[in-house]
């Protein structure tokens, strides 16, 4: 009796480490869930040059992000982006003191209602975002 447990555990390993590269493999290529950030998002953002809570509303077709984004620092804007593999990019020109700058958001998608990243504005200034939708 004792062989034969010993031959049934052996079986069982074996197949068992034949099994799981499989399965890991299957696991990596799987795609990822499909991310749809269309709706009203609600920004936190913290610069060197102060902070902020812009309210940014997208549409989402594809890839491509469109919008609207509207604060009381940059003031309102049209903005264009695109999401691809959880990463996204948003960018739209503000006039600040009569110079326009190109603002430019880039980050991660966390989970459906959650974003966070870094924001470059025009090279002025730079810091971190976070996003909730709303």
């Amino acid at each position: 009796m004792s062989r034969w447990r010993s031959y049934v555990t052996t079986m069982v390993l074996a197949s068992t480490v034949a099994v799981l590269p499989r399965m890991a493999a299957a696991q990596a290529s799987a795609p990822a869930a499909a991310v749809d950030l269309t709706g009203k998002w609600q920004f936190s953002v913290t610069t060197d040059a102060g902070t902020g809570t812009p309210t940014v509303v997208l549409t989402q077709r594809g890839d491509s992000l469109t919008g609207h984004y509207s604060s009381q620092v940059l003031g309102e804007a049209d903005v264009r982006g695109t999401v691809k593999d959880r990463r996204l990019t948003l960018s739209f020109t503000a006039s600040v003191q009569g110079t326009s700058l190109v603002v430019t958001y880039a980050g991660t998608v966390e989970s459906n209602d959650a974003l966070k990243g870094s924001v470059d504005i025009g090279g002025q200034a730079t810091g971190t975002f976070t996003a909730k939708r709303q």
